[in-house]
């Protein structure tokens, strides 16, 4: 270990000792995860995953992509990395887990988002997810979900009494925004489920505000991870090896402290209560006058010709800016002349886009959207009710980290995060 790394890792253990506490039982995980689609951060946690799974009992690896071309085959990569590095790794950890194990519990689910119900088929992912949450065990099944929900909602959809067995950290915002119908599903049905819905505080894991410059996201790469290894070359692959890593704090929220208490403050966040999640419905395009709160599920829902195609049919599209592109959401014939599509949006800003129509005479022109900056924003009557274990990111302005709500539950204990981590680093240098 070089002298520089000897002494950060030294000047950080009073952070260390002050911010990790310990685990009352060691937690029983299934990650469901989009790996090896178009955002690779989830690369990055299940390098992270991989190199503590001394911390957990995984009982399953899930490839969920709601969007983008992931595989399981991604995962079983990833594996084969972490087992060149194991012998390394076991020098100076004891339990971590066997590859050939872990390959034993990766599992294909769903490849896209689920239809306007939020459910379709079966899959080996979510027939997995009930096997997991069906075993006799003192203790909940985690299912840290990285991705979209449409494995979940399918297991709670053909094994409901499933609900009482697990618990769920997922990391919404971009996914919500993917995976509406499955999230509309699981919220109506299943509103006394267990559930930590992270809709932004996971952005203060890399954001760099007020950030030692040992720790910025942008730099840790070179200081730690270069040369480390098979894991730590296959790092530089993933945004040139900047941390993002926006799935990892469903980790650290399970190594640190009591995951049974959401409200306490922990390396992967800390939440609130809520009894309701945003839900308004528009029979209409909007307008500039029309507001909502980012996350918040905007369903539209119109009347138009009857047509004899099959219900729940994409027939429609709302097509919205994207950088230089342009994405497209489907939209649904019900049945009795009735069209409907879910929308999320991600973040604030004002959202104009225009609807298209196979349909003649469903030609419904284009919108306006205003989305702000607070979760879940005010009341709505068709807001979805919730039950007493659901929580989400705190809402105080003291919490907010720049714009990111609840971003400083998570920011404040990156320095002790990635020290932590820069150590396991080491050992495969």
């Amino acid at each position: 270990m070089n002298k520089l790394l000897l002494f950060l890792l030294l000047s950080f253990c009073s952070c260390l000792l002050l911010a990790q506490q310990p685990v009352p039982v060691k937690p029983r995980i299934l990650v469901s995860t989009d790996i090896g689609g178009t955002d690779p951060d989830d690369n990055q946690s299940m390098a992270h995953l991989l190199m503590y799974s001394d911390k957990f009992n995984i009982e399953g690896l899930v490839s969920s992509p709601s969007y983008g071309d992931g595989t399981k085959g991604e995962i079983l990569r990833m594996i084969d990395l972490y087992e060149k590095d194991l012998p390394k790794l076991k020098k100076h950890q004891n339990g971590l887990l066997e590859p050939d194990y872990l390959r034993s519990v990766t599992k294909q689910g769903k490849h896209g988002r689920a239809a306007y119900p939020g459910f379709s088929k079966a899959t080996e992912g979510s027939e997995w997810i009930i096997k997991c949450a069906k075993k006799k065990s003192d203790q909940p099944l985690w299912i840290l979900g990285w991705g979209g929900l449409e494995d979940i909602a399918q297991a709670l959809h053909d094994a409901p009494e499933i609900q009482k067995n697990i618990k769920i950290y997922w990391i919404g915002g971009p996914n919500k925004k993917w995976s509406a119908n499955s999230y509309d599903y699981i919220a109506k049905t299943f509103p006394n489920l267990w559930f930590i819905e992270v809709n932004s505080s996971y952005y203060g894991f890399f954001s760099n505000s007020n950030i030692p410059d040992s720790v910025n996201t942008s730099n840790y790469h070179d200081k730690y991870i270069l040369g480390a290894g098979n894991l730590g070359r296959d790092f530089k692959s993933y945004y040139q090896g900047e941390v993002k890593m926006g799935d990892t704090p469903s980790l650290l929220y399970m190594m640190d402290g009591d995951p049974e208490n959401p409200a306490r403050e922990s390396w992967g966040g800390s939440f609130d209560k809520t009894n309701r999640s945003s839900r308004v419905i528009y029979n209409r395009p909007t307008t500039a006058a029309d507001t909502v709160a980012f996350c918040s599920m905007v369903e539209f829902n119109f009347k138009g010709p009857e047509t004899n195609i099959p219900a729940d049919s994409v027939c429609f599209w709302m097509e919205t800016p994207y950088k230089t592109s342009v994405q497209k959401w489907p939209g649904y014939y019900l049945g009795n002349g009735v069209y409907g599509l879910k929308y999320v949006p991600k973040q604030a800003e004002l959202i104009n886009y225009r609807f298209n129509s196979t349909i003649p005479g469903l030609q419904l022109g284009e919108g306006k959207l205003v989305v702000t900056n607070k979760w879940p924003g005010k009341s709505h009557p068709t807001d979805y009710k919730l039950g007493s274990n659901w929580y989400t990111d705190k809402s105080g302005e003291q919490f907010y980290d720049g714009k990111i709500q609840g971003g400083k539950t998570v920011s404040k204990w990156r320095e002790a995060i990635l020290a932590d981590w820069a150590k396991r680093w080491s050992w495969l240098k």
